[in-house]
């Protein structure tokens, strides 16, 4: 988070997060790849995630674009679209607390990863 505050872009991505499962998510760049490598270390647990990443690295290796994925599929998958989860609130030792602050425990991560 280069400006703003994790009220805020939690409010953006719940905005994000509404839309249709089957909308297009289209990142800038191809970052898909190292992005799955953080979800991992902070939502090992995640089947969908684990399936996703083993997805990812085989694209990749075969020279594949990963993008675009769907809003579903990142909703499974991206610890940043799932801070309400409990489950992941509980992954990142935040049982309990409100999504803004999960979400900037895993930006925290991120950055530090």
């Amino acid at each position: 988070m280069f400006e703003g505050t994790p009220p805020q872009f939690w409010t953006s991505l719940s905005t994000l997060r509404a839309l249709p499962a089957e909308t297009r998510v289209y990142c800038g760049h191809e970052y898909t790849q190292s992005n799955a490598r953080f979800a991992l270390s902070v939502d090992a647990g995640n089947a969908a995630l684990r399936a996703r990443a083993a997805e990812i690295e085989r694209l990749r290796a075969a020279g594949q674009p990963t993008v675009p994925s769907t809003l579903a599929e990142e909703l499974g998958t991206n610890p940043f679209l799932r801070a309400d989860d409990p489950a992941m609130a509980a992954a990142v030792g935040m049982a309990g607390a409100e999504p803004s602050a999960v979400f900037a425990e895993i930006r925290r991560r991120k950055d530090a990863f």
